[in-house]
């Protein structure tokens, strides 16, 4: 498959695709406009058959369409070159690159019919609108300024949550976005701010540079928090044209073919495994040498030039055919199953309707009667998964706070080890002076905030695999529930009815399950993403948002490193430890000193955070499964009350009013043929899309 793409097809790409989401968005607000109409109607026909949550999931997802994004999540260093490669991918100088990115504000580019900056603050005071002088002017700080604040561990503008650029670009036009975040080799603090977004967009854009292959901060922040994460991530590896300008002779071909080779190498061992996706290996697919400088130069000259030789083309091509042809694609399925589980029910509803509008009063109620014990299956059905959500909950808590407990506990087992690589330079000359001994200080103090992230993050890993094979056997327990509830709901068809209920032979899950068990197997979704950080991205539910809440606004790995007492800092313990000597032998000596007191320190307060935040662990695993089995829940108790009050309307109509036989028939079936008619639309225009990506 060929990933060459130019921007102008990528534009039109995103652009059919935009087109897409539109027509089957405006064809779903039909289907719940017909719907609404219809239940008005039988008001004063034969009664409403219940189809309030149809209508509602359906708006949803019509609305989640209109305003759909794709939305891009823009990581790296700092003096990556990021700045200079999204003003090539926007094709308009927008983002100063000689901004200092220490003013750590998350920065949001979405389409604006008007150029203006929309500052958002965490402290309830109302966003405030900037013009682009005034942004710069007001948040952007010196270099020197921002060290002293970073040495203070103070942020620049702790008030403000993220800044959102609007802009009348043609890229984002086609509905992208994309995030902006702060250098990644800057506070943990600020790391922490970008981490909170990654669950929020379609693809991460990682950009290295190619004069510095895989820093050990790099390597760091891919190791603990992107690795086995599930995350889409393309890595840009940008300045490739310098490779040239290093070399002794830049016009000899072999030399420069073999640098190259050697960079390659470097970055193939550390990024591979980070682009194994479901046991495929796209490594060609998701890691681009490119010179956004000379892509920016060309486009601002010549919006539509040849990006050729930039390695614009291939990264252009690659994130054409994930966003267009794969999320897009998924996405638009999901709508598309959506309006299927609505066309199905409301045609059952109708055929049940049909027949039973030849019963009189007596006899209607009757088989509403005799139909109760079904109504009370479907109940226990409900019961039944309900307490086998519940028991998974109270097992995955404590199995998860308890491995949290322990994780923390053994911390000082291997501490000496672990936080070797983190130990900043021990130069014993420093601590007879008073400022170095503070610099080292901070430097200790940053360098054991590190060491708690990765160990908490990497105990994180494994919660997050043990969420997960819980949440996939719910996913198949709910099939199997599913199964169970349809041949129930067949059985009272056929009780009221009297006609056999025949199903559709090889028909899928995706097809057969009813709507609550579709929801709870996420066959689709009715959120979309929020830049607040309040829902995730392109789910219906995903319980990364809940742990999120707890893990980065309370911020465990803050407790923990608020545990860690300033006595170890290196006043006077810098100064006993000059009594070991300055030579190699002593230095080395005082360095393990140091991790030795260290480490005595972080014993004696790891029983108490780990007693104290077993709690805080436990409580948001059971709210994950809480929010779920509540979810799931409703959705039961909606579907069958709708059920019985489709038959409750009908009695009530028939026994107070003569029903207009002929007339109720014909609008049922104009119901039935109005609804057919934009399910077929649907079908059209997303069959027409996956045509055009082929």
């Amino acid at each position: 498959m060929s990933y060459k793409t130019e921007s102008s097809d990528f534009l039109s790409n995103l652009g059919r695709v935009a087109r897409t989401r539109q027509e089957i968005a405006s064809h779903l607000s039909n289907v719940a406009e017909i719907l609404q109409q219809a239940e008005v109607a039988a008001e004063k026909a034969s009664g409403k058959l219940g189809n309030d949550r149809e209508i509602e999931d359906i708006n949803i997802a019509s609305k989640n369409l209109q305003k759909g994004v794709f939305r891009l999540l823009v990581l790296g260093d700092m003096k990556r070159g990021k700045s200079t490669f999204l003003n090539a991918l926007i094709g308009e100088n927008l983002l100063p690159s000689d901004v200092n990115p220490c003013t750590a504000l998350l920065t949001v580019l979405r389409y604006g019919a008007e150029k203006k900056v929309t500052i958002h603050f965490n402290d309830g005071k109302r966003p405030q609108q900037l013009d682009f002088t005034s942004f710069k002017q007001s948040y952007t700080i010196d270099p020197a300024e921002a060290k002293q604040l970073e040495q203070e561990k103070k942020q620049a503008f702790p008030d403000v949550e993220y800044a959102v650029v609007e802009y009348p670009l043609p890229l984002l036009e086609q509905g992208v976005e994309i995030i902006d975040s702060p250098g990644l080799n800057d506070t943990e603090a600020r790391n922490e701010l970008s981490l909170g977004y990654i669950h929020n967009c379609h693809a991460i854009l990682f950009v290295m540079a190619a004069s510095q292959p895989c820093t050990l901060g790099e390597r760091r922040y891919l190791e603990n928090y992107i690795k086995n994460r599930g995350l889409s991530i393309f890595f840009l590896i940008n300045a490739w044209d310098r490779v040239r300008e290093s070399l002794i002779d830049p016009d000899d071909v072999e030399e420069l073919q073999a640098a190259e080779e050697k960079l390659r190498r470097v970055f193939q061992s550390n990024l591979w495994e980070y682009c194994q996706v479901d046991g495929h290996d796209l490594y060609e697919e998701r890691v681009f040498e490119v010179s956004a400088i000379q892509a920016l130069r060309r486009r601002l000259k010549n919006p539509n030039a040849s990006l050729e030789s930039t390695g614009f083309p291939k990264f252009i091509g690659a994130i054409n055919t994930f966003l267009t042809e794969e999320r897009g694609i998924s996405e638009l399925r999901q709508a598309r199953t959506l309006a299927r589980q609505a066309t199905t029910k409301v045609q059952e509803a109708i055929a049940r309707r049909i027949s039973l509008l030849e019963r009189d009063a007596s006899d209607l109620k009757q088989r509403i009667s005799s139909v109760e014990p079904e109504f009370k299956n479907l109940t226990d059905i409900r019961d039944r998964f309900q307490s086998e959500i519940r028991t998974t909950r109270d097992e995955k808590s404590k199995a998860i706070a308890d491995s949290f407990r322990d994780y923390v506990l053994n911390l000082g087992n291997t501490f000496e080890s672990d936080f070797l690589r983190y130990q900043p330079e021990l130069n014993l000359f420093d601590f007879l002076d008073r400022g170095k001994r503070e610099e080292f200080n901070r430097s200790l103090q940053k360098a054991f905030e590190q060491y708690v992230n990765d160990k908490l993050s990497e105990w994180s890993r494994s919660a997050e695999q043990e969420m997960n094979a819980a949440f996939s056997q719910l996913s198949s327990s709910a099939a199997q529930y599913g199964a169970s509830y349809n041949q129930v709901t067949d059985k009272i068809t056929e009780k009221l009815t009297g006609q056999k209920v025949t199903t559709t032979p090889n028909e899928s899950i995706e097809d057969n399950s009813p709507g609550w068990a579709k929801w709870a197997m996420g066959l689709f979704s009715l959120s979309t993403g929020n830049i607040a950080g309040i829902a995730m991205a392109g789910v219906g539910f995903d319980w990364k948002s809940i742990l999120l809440n707890y893990f980065t606004v309370i911020g465990i790995s803050s407790i923990v490193v608020a545990a860690f007492p300033a006595t170890i800092l290196l006043g006077p313990i810098g100064l006993a430890l000059l009594g070991l000597g300055v030579g190699a032998f002593q230095a080395d000596r005082a360095r393990q000193e140091l991790v030795k007191i260290t480490k005595k320190e972080l014993v004696k307060h790891l029983p108490q955070v780990a007693q104290e935040q077993w709690f805080t662990v436990n409580n948001a695993v059971k709210d994950c499964f809480d929010t779920y089995e509540r979810e799931v829940s409703q959705r039961i108790d909606d579907d069958i009350k709708s059920r019985q009050v489709e038959l409750d309307n009908l009695l009530q109509q028939k026994e107070e009013r003569e029903i207009d036989r002929a007339a109720e028939l014909a609008r049922l079936d104009r119901l039935k043929s109005d609804v057919s008619s934009e399910m077929q639309s649907i079908e059209t225009v997303y069959q027409n899309l996956l045509a055009s990506a082929a």
